[in-house]
């Protein structure tokens, strides 16, 4: 399986607050913007399925991609956001100030989050939910779009990158991450892309 992991596009509270589960958080319009250049980048992907968070961010971003395929946004509950719980909805200002944060930072994969769940465990229904996908698409193309700390968690685990260092990954709103994934082995063959899926789509025919 060949796994295309799309970050969602910008919100007006990206980078501002802790957006978790908040419900009722659409697209800018740059996010809406960056997710038609996603989708463009994409369209000749020969995809035979899109999974999203079913998150309104992620849904709206997925829906650019499935709408260039033709095929129907998928919603799986277990590749939502991080319950990030009672820190949902702070400022991000206020957070990086608090003793807890400090707390996160030094061991951030066994850190529960207030009311919420820990990295690891996100971690844990991230990677079942994509086995289950890996089981369904062996020898496809799928796309998910998904959250950035779910993607790093993610990547994390196939990696084999231990949870804790897994903040050391970078991924950037409407990049993608894609994974060459087969019984034995998970590669990365692109990490936080936002360029050209050529090389891909031309690996795929082969």
């Amino acid at each position: 399986m060949i796994l295309f992991l799309l970050r969602h596009a910008l919100t007006p509270i990206t980078g501002k607050k802790l957006t978790g589960w908040l419900p009722g958080i659409s697209l800018s319009e740059e996010g809406i913007s960056q997710a038609k250049q996603a989708a463009a980048r994409m369209a000749d992907v020969p995809f035979s399925a899109v999974y999203s968070s079913p998150l309104e961010r992620c849904v709206e971003t997925a829906e650019f991609v499935s709408a260039a395929c033709k095929k129907k946004v998928q919603k799986i509950e277990g590749l939502g956001e991080i319950r990030y719980g009672e820190w949902q909805g702070k400022s991000m200002a206020s957070l990086y100030k608090s003793r807890a944060w400090k707390q996160l930072k030094a061991r951030p994969a066994d850190f529960r989050f207030p009311g919420g769940e820990t990295i690891r465990e996100a971690q844990v229904r991230g990677m079942t939910e994509i086995e289950k996908l890996r089981s369904k698409h062996k020898e496809q193309a799928i796309l998910v779009c998904s959250h950035a700390d779910m993607i790093r968690v993610l990547v994390a685990g196939y990696l084999g990158l231990p949870l804790d260092l897994y903040d050391r990954i970078s991924i950037g709103p409407a990049t993608t991450t894609v994974l060459h994934m087969t019984e034995t082995v998970s590669r990365v063959l692109k990490m936080a892309d936002s360029g050209s899926f050529e090389d891909i789509i031309s690996r795929m025919k082969t």
